[in-house]
């Protein structure tokens, strides 16, 4: 969460504390005594974002178990501009999530929405950013590896992350609060009527899980693999002989790293924004560094472009294998 007030922008702070009673209450507790610090905001803002990740949660379950009847009912598939498939699921999940978000009055902006020019977003200072149904050629063929990803934004940060497989019920989320978790659904479904985030956690697993296997894996695709992973892969090879190369969808690989059950994601080819930040912001709550690649800059959100950079996601304390 940003906690730098810009002259003559306390509107960063004002859109979080939209609803009367909280802005008060932000009120009250800063400007009575005139003092801010730090730890004063994030006392503040603490139930808040609370608050707003199992809003996110909710929305995503709820457009999850919407995504899973249609799959296992039927529905038809049509073709965007890009050539991309887009079906009956992917735009009733949309709407699902964008009717539920709404709720919270941060704008949304999602892969199925309506395009928002630069003008408007660069004034956002907090924003949902939606894939109500990320991986829709694996929906089509079936084989179970899509997600609904919710991301909350900060200026240019991914600060809320969930993520949700309908097929098996596994949720993923993580703040820079609470740290990531995850919960089997299917063996703990979560109680629509839950209003605070620690009653959920009592039943969530931290990330990442202890006690895993120490064999480096990398995630990466044998079928599609780009000289410049082809080469990371290979000095990957030299300092840990016996790593393992392991395929998924690319939201589940945020999902796995968080885990601890992957070391190694270079994404060498093109993604949108939509597609990271829920991943982004579960991984890095759980210790995982992303970086722009080449550079070593963080991934920036909200950009005039939506595109994102090639990057690489690893568990801290890695070699550099990119030199």
């Amino acid at each position: 969460m940003h906690c730098v007030l810009e002259s003559g922008h306390i509107s960063q702070f004002d859109t979080l504390f939209r609803f009367r009673s909280k802005l008060n209450f932000f009120l009250k507790n800063w400007l009575t005594d005139g003092i801010f610090t730090v730890q004063k905001f994030i006392t503040m803002i603490t139930p808040y974002i609370s608050h707003l990740t199992l809003h996110a949660i909710k929305a995503a379950i709820k457009a999850g178990k919407l995504i899973l009847d249609i799959y296992n009912s039927g529905y038809t598939t049509t073709y965007k501009e890009d050539k991309s498939p887009l079906t009956t699921a992917d735009s009733a999940a949309h709407k699902s999530i964008a009717e539920d978000l709404f709720e919270t009055d941060f704008p949304v902006l999602s892969e199925e929405g309506r395009e928002i020019p630069w003008e408007i977003r660069h004034q956002w200072h907090y924003f949902w950013l939606v894939d109500p149904l990320d991986g829709t050629k694996e929906f089509i063929s079936k084989n179970g590896e899509f997600t609904v990803n919710i991301a909350l934004i900060s200026a240019d940060t991914p600060v809320i992350g969930v993520i949700y497989v309908p097929v098996t019920g596994m949720l993923y989320f993580g703040n820079a609060e609470s740290g990531s978790y995850s919960l089997d659904c299917s063996l703990n479904p979560v109680n629509p009527q839950i209003n605070k985030l620690d009653k959920l956690l009592e039943q969530c697993n931290k990330l990442p899980y202890p006690g895993l296997p120490h064999q480096f894996t990398i995630l990466a695709s044998r079928s599609h693999l780009t000289p410049e992973t082809s080469s990371i892969i290979d000095k990957i090879l030299k300092e840990y002989p016996d790593s393992k190369i392991v395929n998924t969808g690319s939201s589940l690989k945020f999902c796995r790293l968080a885990e601890g059950n992957a070391h190694f994601y270079p994404r060498f080819s093109p993604t949108m924004e939509w597609d990271t930040a829920a991943g982004h912001a579960i991984a890095l709550n759980a210790g995982i560094q992303i970086t722009a690649w080449p550079g070593s800059e963080t991934l920036k959100y909200n950009k005039e472009s939506l595109v994102n950079p090639w990057f690489i996601a690893q568990k801290a304390g890695l070699p550099d294998f990119t030199g």
